[in-house]
């Protein structure tokens, strides 16, 4: 039987894409003209001449070095991560202990306990541990504040291996090491996958932390770079928006390469 077309579905689909490509369509309009064209045209206005100049401009003012910054942040939160959260979570789900409950505890509380919350003592410790305007004193509290919900997924996942494989490894002589090498991380990869798009979101996307801890412009992170478009005179709406675009690049390069992985390792966090 033949159906009849959904009219109303196609309708809706016309409205989400007209709702959805505009902003895209401002945005990237706006990086390819320059401030007078931008001010004559307005943000709906047809373009007329195309350039480049606010990407080129945006690399050769600074913003090269903040994207350098916020990639040393990121893949030094993302390692701290991995190299801290995958042992502890086999270790809560494979210890019987109550130590381990309490510790699995600990970091679901977290959750609730928001960074603004904090920012103060956190402020002072990262002083008088000498790593103000540092970028390690912005990449200890960003790793710090990810790890809960890393935790949160990767003992999800881990606890849905069964208790046979561990059985059978142990019955064939391997150390706890190797169970963890050979068994656990090939088969928590959709978890990792998620830990890593996460924490790197996080510490790409991160402003509280490099806002509080960080002073130099030597030290600047894209997010704290996003203010330099605007001055006592106005805001240079071109260039900060050929910034956002420089920003997200990246971002979505992680998106669209990982999002199968960052769904199924979500899923993995209501695991028994």
């Amino acid at each position: 039987m033949r159906r009849r077309p959904n009219y109303l579905a196609g309708l809706g689909s016309l409205v989400w894409l007209f709702v959805v490509g505009l902003p895209l369509y401002v945005m990237m309009v706006a990086t390819l003209q320059t401030r007078a064209d931008y001010a004559a045209n307005g943000p709906l206005g047809l373009p007329g001449d195309l350039t480049l100049d606010n990407y080129l401009n945006d690399l050769n003012d600074g913003f090269a070095q903040y994207f350098l910054n916020t990639l040393v942040v990121t893949v030094s939160v993302v390692a701290l991560v991995l190299l801290l959260v995958p042992p502890l979570a086999y270790a809560i789900v494979r210890s019987d202990g109550r130590a381990a409950g309490r510790v699995f505890r600990f970091f679901l509380l977290g959750l609730a306990i928001p960074s603004q919350a904090v920012i103060v003592p956190v402020f002072y410790l990262i002083d008088e541990a000498g790593l103000y305007d540092n970028l390690i004193g912005v990449i200890l509290p960003t790793a710090a504040f990810a790890m809960p919900v890393c935790v949160l997924i990767l003992t999800g996942v881990m606890r849905d291996i069964t208790s046979e494989l561990y059985e059978a490894m142990t019955v064939d002589g391997a150390s706890t090491w190797r169970i963890f090498r050979q068994l656990v991380l090939p088969l928590s990869k959709g978890g990792i996958s998620t830990v890593v798009v996460f924490s790197s979101l996080q510490a790409w996307n991160g402003f509280l932390f490099p806002l509080v801890l960080t002073q130099s412009s030597e030290n600047k992170v894209i997010t704290m770079g996003l203010y330099d478009f605007q001055t006592e005179h106005g805001v240079d709406i071109p260039g900060l928006l050929a910034a956002v675009v420089l920003s997200m690049l990246p971002v979505l390069l992680v998106y669209l390469f990982a999002r199968r992985a960052l769904v199924q390792g979500l899923m993995g966090v209501g695991g028994k």
